[in-house]
């Protein structure tokens, strides 16, 4: 402004050379005057502006740092550098030493990396508000970082998980060890004591009742139901087949479900069954066990258990088969009596470790599989398992041990659901044997599973005979009988009375049992 006053005098040519030459000096004065205060207000706008910056970058080294122990050193650069900015005159170095604040900036971010120090570079082309506001970012991005750091964390978190699963392995190895001593529970050695105690204290539970062992039949399926409908609706009719029979000879019955140890499932499973009965049930002189898929076809036939007396297995064999062939189907583990004595729980505790799910099992099957005559490959089964003791160790067990084969105690299906007429014709109940089975057992038919090894409608058709056949030796106490094998409905045999239940006893198929011979 002053320059252009004084070229607007110059040029109005009414001044004289003396009063232009005075008013050169005084315009000099007052350039002067102007520069003097132009550069107090600038050195002032400076140290303000310098203040504001430190403020800013003390506020930002503080957030970025959160509290770190550089923010001293941070401090102590940036007093420095106003002390320098405060020494220098005013002129157009001032943005060249305002340019400055970021190296303090620099060494904060010294720990971070060099990433920041491109940030440093680009302030010169931009002004001082935004290097503070190149700085919060700045210390921002340190956040991943130690976001970074955490990853590792969580990727290792991933090796103690992988840890986890080998101690998950391990255990299946390291069960191999305990069930080689497996056993169904704490031994027991002073039962048959224990037992006669029992009894003389509690007199109102003998173990013979009316000159007869007390029996108790154990039978059972799994806890789930069957794979299809006609499976429970056979096991169901199994059932109604057990008890008409226990009914009639006063024997008690025990229907189980529940799977006791998991370790022993499948075939396994009657074993610690029949241990719990022995132990809960000191009144009872025999377990006998039963499976799902047999039924009594002899309704009429009982157990001549005094042929028993010294013994404390029945069990349904062949000699032949088992101790010159060492056959694995000499034996048939589906029916058989054990006696409630301490040779029993022995036998169990024997009997049971080749029982245990996983390598066990399988190891147990190579050995039957290669000691037994005609067994296939597959894990330890109950039966081999018994065969394979009793053969090992015959000194021990065999002299209690009866092999039945007089009458049916176990009768293949398959040669005799066909002949139910015939020895309907020729023959009568209570025979036992193959004129008239007293068991007929549905081996390999699996009416609960999803599969068999025969064909599904033969063998549901074959269990409706040998029911219906068992079940019409029932209905006759009650003048009825099935209009045929295959056939649910009944007919009425006899007429002589409206009211059938008050003449069973004059009925009761038991009353012939001593024209019968067993």
């Amino acid at each position: 402004m002053v320059q252009d006053a004084l070229r607007t005098c110059g040029s109005g040519g009414g001044l004289s050379t003396t009063a232009v030459s005075n008013a050169g000096g005084r315009g000099r004065g007052l350039l002067r005057g102007w520069q003097v205060q132009n550069t107090s207000i600038n050195i002032k706008i400076m140290i303000l502006c310098g203040f504001v910056t430190i403020l800013v970058l003390l506020g930002t080294v503080s957030i970025g740092n959160l509290g770190s122990s550089n923010a001293d050193a941070v401090n102590q650069s940036l007093f420095k550098e106003t002390e320098q900015i405060l020494t220098e005159s005013p002129s157009a170095s001032v943005p060249t030493d305002l340019e400055e604040p970021p190296k303090p900036e620099v060494n904060p971010p010294t720990d971070l990396e060099e990433q920041h120090k491109p940030d440093a570079n680009p302030p010169p082309d931009s002004e001082e508000p935004p290097k503070p506001e190149v700085n919060p970012p700045t210390h921002l991005e340190e956040l991943p970082k130690p976001e970074v750091n955490p990853p590792p964390d969580l990727t290792e978190p991933p090796k103690p998980e992988a840890n986890p699963p080998t101690g998950l392995e391990e255990p299946p190895k390291a069960e191999v060890k305990p069930n080689v001593t497996y056993t169904l529970g704490p031994k027991i050695t002073d039962w048959d004591s224990q037992r006669k105690v029992w009894l003389n204290q509690n007199p109102g539970f003998p173990s013979i009742v009316n000159g007869k062992a007390r029996i108790l039949l154990l039978t059972g399926s799994s806890p789930g139901p069957c794979d299809k409908p006609i499976g429970d609706y056979y096991l169901l009719k199994s059932v109604k087949n057990k008890i008409d029979y226990c009914r009639l000879h006063g024997i008690e019955i025990v229907y189980n479900m529940a799977h006791l140890d998991e370790e022993l499932s499948g075939y396994w499973t009657k074993l610690p069954m029949i241990r719990r009965l022995m132990l809960s049930h000191p009144e009872v002189e025999w377990i006998w066990w039963m499976d799902s898929d047999a039924l009594f076809t002899d309704i009429l036939f009982e157990i001549p258990m005094s042929r028993y007396e010294k013994h404390n297995l029945v069990i349904h064999g062949y000699p032949d088969l088992l101790f010159n062939q060492k056959s694995w189907v000499a034996l048939n583990t589906g029916v058989f009596l054990l006696r409630n004595c301490q040779w029993s729980l022995d036998l169990l505790d024997a009997w049971a470790p080749m029982g245990p799910k996983g390598p066990v099992r399988e190891e147990a099957g190579k050995v039957l599989t290669a000691y037994l005559k005609g067994r296939p490959a597959f894990e330890a089964d109950d039966q081999s398992a018994l065969i394979y003791l009793l053969l090992s160790q015959k000194d021990k067990w065999m002299e209690k041990v009866y092999v039945e084969n007089q009458y049916y105690l176990h009768g293949f299906w398959e040669g005799l659901v066909g002949k139910y007429e015939e020895m309907m014709e020729k023959y009568h109940p209570g025979l036992g044997d193959e004129r008239w089975p007293f068991v007929t057992h549905f081996v390999g038919c699996k009416p609960c599973g999803s599969y068999a090894d025969y064909a599904e409608e033969r063998c549901f058709k074959s269990m409706e005979r040998a029911f219906n056949f068992a079940d019409n030796q029932v209905l006759k106490l009650y003048g009825f009988s099935h209009r045929g094998l295959l056939s649910p409905k009944v007919k009425r045999i006899r007429n002589e009375t409206v009211s059938p239940l008050e003449f069973v006893d004059k009925f009761d198929i038991r009353r012939t049992r001593e024209e019968t011979k067993p």
